[in-house]
């Protein structure tokens, strides 16, 4: 794009700096020249997907996330009040823009992940116990709380269904594949023990009791991270790298981030957004078709 910016542009950039926009007419100078370049300016052409890869050219470096986000997302907003776009296109720069100039969530490969499960089934002492939570974090992308808050009543066996205890305070129903129906059978033949309460997963050592939060999650993690003898892709290991893991594996094999999301139980679709550096052409799936105004495209 020239200096000057085409006729079909003029008009709403003069419009924000009529209205004394908090948007700098230089920023939206730059998105412009960042879509289009030398090209004719056809602002109807705007998709979310230039907006999304936008933000991801400008955050590379950037360290003023949100002032990116809200300027972007203002523009965005005045075109389409403007008439020059059919949709809102601001909906599609996430809230937390933090994310889009963050790296990626610190994941393991697959393979890796094979190992960390290999090396936990194959411990002795406490090898069931320790598998089966850590194969849940791995297939199914529970989160550490909701690992230890299991109940022996939320196993339906005939139906081949999970209960899980999610964030808010909600319940999600999850399948048990055959892999998890294993594991979740040797732990109750080998160790669980007699225990009294109707908490599944409990200490080894009498009176067997539940576990009050999810570090005991992170340790078992930490140490089969460990015994495989990988070197940890982050300073303090958490549970959520088995979630990250999977969520990475899931967009690799060709998955849509709506698919992701449903997958981790995302109740908004910006949570799902930091693994859209893997994939932005997958964006497509979950920014269109955006609601305008008067009815849908």
């Amino acid at each position: 794009m020239t200096s000057s910016l085409s006729q079909a542009a003029q008009p709403v950039i003069r419009g924000r700096k009529a209205q004394k926009s908090r948007c700098p007419i230089g920023f939206a100078r730059r998105f412009l020249d960042h879509r289009f370049g030398q090209e004719i300016i056809d602002l109807g052409n705007l998709r979310p997907a230039d907006a999304i890869g936008f933000m991801e050219h400008v955050l590379t470096n950037a360290r003023r996330d949100k002032t990116v986000a809200t300027h972007l997302r203002i523009f965005l907003q005045y075109l389409f009040a403007y008439g020059a776009t059919a949709s809102n296109l601001a909906l599609s720069v996430p809230k937390t823009a933090r994310h889009w100039g963050a790296r990626l969530p610190r994941h393991l490969s697959p393979e890796g992940v094979e190992a960390v499960l290999a090396s936990v089934r194959d411990n002795q002492r406490h090898g069931a116990r320790d598998y089966a939570m850590l194969l849940l974090m791995a297939r199914l992308g529970l989160r550490a709380a909701e690992v230890i808050a299991i109940q022996l009543d939320d196993i339906d066996w005939r139906a081949g269904e999970l209960l899980v205890r999610s964030k808010g305070k909600l319940h999600d129903r999850l399948p048990i594949t055959v892999e998890i129906g294993d594991a979740l059978s040797r732990y109750f033949r080998e160790e669980r023990g007699p225990a009294t309460c109707r908490t599944l997963f409990v200490a080894h050592r009498a009176p067997h009791r539940p576990f009050k939060d999810g570090q005991i999650v992170n340790a078992i993690l930490k140490d089969a991270l460990s015994a495989t003898g990988q070197k940890p892709v982050t300073p303090y290991v958490g549970s959520h790298l088995l979630r990250h893991s999977l969520a990475t594996q899931l967009v690799n094999a060709g998955a849509s981030l709506d698919e992701v999301g449903d997958v981790l139980r995302h109740r908004a679709r910006s949570s799902t957004m930091i693994y859209a550096r893997l994939d932005i052409d997958g964006l497509r799936s979950i920014a269109q078709p955006w609601p305008v105004a008067g009815g849908a495209l």
